[in-house]
């Protein structure tokens, strides 16, 4: 492994920790500001884990011999794998948690993915959305959700960096 995407993979976590800190400072902010600083960086988070993800995945994909920059995701890897007969026991802990719809990873990326839409309307939280992904799909919510954000947000790096260490740990047997 030429070690590109696992450098990428820590820079992202750590940037994710970074915002976190960040936005949870936005909450004790008297500015006027406020509400926009605590926006942005909800945002920001979600970009930086999704983007840990993601080269998480091109770490996986480069283990595998897999063409790097043709991946678009999970799905993209799952089908370079098939395509070439490997199986991957990496790849079957991350379908699990992709397809669990309850679960962190799915919350999480459908969170990041609600930062490319936006809705005037109050979407309530289900069983498959998280009080993040509601909040970025609302214009200007009304932050009373904040504090359960951060814990999400919270739990969520923490699972994802959990993740990526003991799949990595597999990882290094080969």
């Amino acid at each position: 492994m030429s070690g590109i995407y696992l450098a990428r993979t820590n820079q992202k976590l750590s940037f994710a920790r970074i915002h976190l800190d960040q936005l949870k400072q936005a909450q004790d902010d008297t500015s006027w500001n406020k509400h926009a600083l605590i926006e942005s960086f909800n945002e920001s988070v979600l970009f930086h884990l999704s983007s840990a993800y993601d080269a998480f995945l091109r770490e996986i994909a480069e283990l595998y011999k897999v063409d790097t920059e043709a991946l678009t995701g999970y799905r993209s890897l799952a089908a370079e794998l098939e395509a070439t007969g490997v199986e991957s026991p990496e790849l079957k802990q991350l379908s699990l948690l992709e397809s669990d719809q309850t679960g962190w990873l799915h919350k999480m990326v459908s969170a990041y993915e609600a930062c490319w839409h936006g809705s005037d309307r109050h979407e309530s939280v289900t069983e498959s959305s998280s009080v993040s992904e509601i909040h970025v799909l609302q214009v200007n919510p009304d932050h009373a959700e904040d504090g359960q954000i951060i814990r999400e947000y919270e739990g969520w790096f923490q699972s994802l960096s959990e993740l990526i260490n003991r799949l990595r740990e597999g990882m290094q047997e080969w």
